[in-house]
């Protein structure tokens, strides 16, 4: 970003603000219906049964969790190839 001048920046800026917002939606999207899928089942009712609430805590949990070591493992793998010189792609 140093070659560009402060309008580029904050254009930059604002693209990649929304594209971080996109793929959070996008993840958001799938945990819902991830666990909506796996854990609601009882259509009878308005709220969640003690059950289904329990199955769906468990599931953004888990995914969460499986997210964040994910993102970790990238980051790993990610400054092992800057350390060795290695650039993605190439």
């Amino acid at each position: 970003m140093d070659g560009l001048n402060a309008q580029e920046q904050r254009e930059l800026q604002g693209r990649m603000e929304k594209k971080q917002m996109k793929e959070f939606m996008t993840m958001y999207s799938r945990l819902v219906q991830r666990c909506f899928d796996d854990c609601v089942n009882d259509f009878t009712t308005k709220s969640l049964q003690s059950k289904e609430e329990g199955c769906v805590m468990k599931c953004v949990d888990k995914y969460l969790k499986g997210s964040e070591r994910l993102g970790q493992r990238f980051q790993e793998q990610n400054a092992a190839m800057m350390q060795s010189g290695q650039l993605p792609g190439r």
